[in-house]
């Protein structure tokens, strides 16, 4: 799952967890997955050909070399330095509470969050009503809104149309990128 504003992208290692399972889901093994779909992603779809990726620490400060927790050193950081070797340009660990201003956006084409609310509440303040959800990784194109079901406002005419039609412009533009790529 990447979702897409139009100035910040968004991927997620783990996705709708309870937070108290999100340690125990934070392996070597899915964060390589999820690392190698965006990165892979990133280059077919958004047409990147040495994509930039942030990835945020699990614990606040990102864990402050083991004072506030060792996943990044016993997990995030091995799997990352193993991935650089493999050729990808990977920034990080970095702590979620400062990775997002915009001093350092500008170093990174997408971010990699540890959990759901812990960079979805950027990309949804800065893109609400135009952010999209892509899913990576298939053989074919697929985007929706950003946000979920709405049913609080179902048959109310009160729908907001921006995350919809910014959701159906990405997909031609990605149809369209892969197209030109075969």
């Amino acid at each position: 799952m990447l979702l897409a504003g139009p100035r910040l992208r968004v991927a997620l290692a783990t996705t709708h967890l309870p937070l108290a399972a999100v340690p125990a889901a934070i392996t070597p093994e899915r964060l390589r997955r999820a690392l190698g779909v965006l990165w892979r992603g990133l280059r077919s779809d958004f047409g990147l050909s040495a994509p930039r990726i942030a990835v945020l620490g699990l614990n606040p400060h990102a864990g402050e070399d083991g004072h506030l927790g060792r996943e990044e050193l016993d997990i995030i950081i091995p799997t990352l330095d193993a991935l650089r070797g493999d050729g990808m340009h990977l920034l990080g660990p970095l702590p979620a509470d400062s990775a997002f201003v915009p001093a350092l956006r500008a170093n990174y084409d997408a971010v990699l969050a540890m959990y759901h609310d812990q960079a979805l509440p950027v990309l949804k303040t800065e893109a609400f009503d135009s952010g999209v959800n892509i899913t990576l990784g298939l053989p074919y194109v697929r985007t929706s809104v950003d946000h979920g079901t709405a049913l609080d406002i179902a048959g109310h005419n009160r729908a907001e149309l921006g995350s919809l039609l910014s959701a159906a412009r990405m997909a031609l533009q990605l149809s369209a990128r892969r197209a030109q790529a075969t």
